[in-house]
């Protein structure tokens, strides 16, 4: 016969409810001392009957396993509690930086022009002082770019004119070179005379220059 599921409700009769908590005290203490035992762990069950009286098992000392629990709670209790106080804080920053971006929001509208209707003499005022300082770091800026980059031209203008003056000083060294070779051709004209016993003049020409080509 199977037996059924018991409903989990107090126990009417005190005879049966004495019997039940009698059966299940015991069982719950020999449970706490197997577990304690298989799985090497520390294990303190403390019951107090419907009388007060009380039943405890321990798998060491009692009075330190009472300790270490307190400890433990107290542990999880700061914990709990500082992590709480960071998410408050956490959403206390999230709340004003949002009410920042929300005011840089509008700021931005408004001197762009939008949502100007509404704004006071005084606030009209205060952006277009904001905005003609806005124009003078603007130009300021412009004009210090515009000064750099003339003198980087003025700077490449310089190294153009003395690579020039360097090729000219080249190109003339050259042509010296070359002049004395290009000049007309000298004619030398010198007398040896003859071994043999008769004594005669011969004209003999000496050209110095390029030498001719012929076709």
């Amino acid at each position: 016969m199977v037996r059924g599921k018991i409903k989990m409700k107090l126990i009417e009769n005190a005879t049966n409810r004495q019997v039940t908590f009698s059966k299940r005290r015991s069982g719950l203490l020999k449970k706490a001392h197997e577990l304690s035992v298989l799985c090497d762990v520390e294990v303190a069950v403390i019951i107090f009957s419907q009388k007060g009286r009380l039943y405890e098992f321990s798998s060491t000392d009692m009075q330190k396993m009472i300790e270490r629990y307190r400890k433990h709670a107290k542990d999880e209790q700061t914990n709990n509690i500082e992590a709480e106080q960071y998410m408050r804080r956490l959403k206390l920053e999230t709340s004003e930086l949002a009410k920042k971006i929300e005011l840089l929001e509008i700021s931005k509208r408004k001197l762009l022009g939008h949502d100007i209707s509404s704004c006071s003499y005084e606030e009209l005022q205060e952006i277009d002082c904001r905005l003609e300082r806005s124009l003078r770091s603007i130009r300021a800026r412009k004009d210090q770019l515009f000064k750099e980059q003339i003198e980087q031209l003025e700077g490449k203008e310089r190294l153009l004119l003395e690579e020039n003056i360097q090729l000219r000083g080249k190109n003339a060294i050259g042509a010296n070179l070359w002049q004395p070779l290009a000049q007309e051709k000298e004619v030398v004209t010198y007398c040896s005379q003859s071994t043999d016993s008769t004594n005669t003049e011969v004209e003999t020409e000496l050209y110095i220059g390029l030498p001719e080509i012929r076709c």
